[in-house]
């Protein structure tokens, strides 16, 4: 399990950063999110990515350039699970960068936290059941992972505003994320409550506690938890 959540998680960063990095052009991003979605689904992931991450290595992260690496730690019998969504997510992300990432509704929203947390509380799930047999609402997961994202946009809001992007839908304030945010985090509870003891749930626990820490600090005019107050709230954790 560690070696396959890890895996997810490394992929999915690796192309996170080609989404966020500061220097890139859109259009080279789309090109570089559009062949890693090309190269998960060739037969050789490491000789894709190299070529196509060559001329960029001064600029693109080493979790970026290590690509090929997280892919191949992946479990070989839950790898093609882990090597799909993260196609996917890259193909979407291209996608979200060519529009600039404009959100003018909450259905813009929901397809936007979907693109880029959902899919991966979708993932997990699979990657529970796969594990040891844990089933689990494909729906509630995916809000496990909006919820999260959420919570990221009311707490990056400044970050976001000062590099020109606005998640918030047309005509939304703070409290009206905020009720986003709660209502998403409502139900990652009852997705963490249908789990059975196991590692699926000590995994689960974590982000979702700090993430209504966080919302709480936000609502009462805070940024950012301090590193203190993680440590607490994760050695409370059983």
């Amino acid at each position: 399990m560690r070696e396959a959540v890890s895996s997810g998680y490394l992929c999915m960063r690796a192309i996170d950063e080609i989404e966020d990095h500061p220097e890139l052009s859109e259009p080279l991003k789309v090109k570089l999110l559009r062949g890693v979605d090309a190269a998960f689904r060739s037969n050789n992931l490491a000789a894709e990515t190299e070529t196509l991450f060559s001329p960029y290595r001064d600029k693109l992260p080493e979790v970026t350039l290590r690509l090929h690496e997280w892919a191949a730690l992946c479990p070989v019998s839950i790898a093609p699970t882990v090597f799909r969504y993260t196609a996917m997510m890259a193909d979407q992300m291209a996608d979200w960068v060519e529009r600039q990432w404009v959100i003018r509704t909450e259905s813009d929203l929901d397809r936007y936290t979907y693109s880029v947390a959902g899919m991966v509380g979708e993932m997990l799930s699979e990657l529970w059941l796969w594990f040891d047999g844990t089933k689990t609402d494909r729906n509630k997961a995916i809000a496990f992972g909006r919820g999260l994202q959420a919570v990221n946009i009311l707490r990056n809001r400044a970050e976001d505003l000062d590099r020109g992007v606005d998640f918030f839908p047309k005509g939304w304030e703070f409290k009206d994320m905020l009720q986003y945010t709660k209502r998403n985090l409502k139900i990652a509870d009852d997705y963490i409550s249908d789990l059975k003891q196991g590692p699926a749930l000590k995994f689960c626990k974590i982000p979702l506690a700090l993430a209504h820490a966080t919302t709480k600090l936000l609502s009462a005019g805070g940024s950012k938890l301090s590193r203190d107050a993680v440590m607490k709230i994760v050695s409370q954790i059983r």
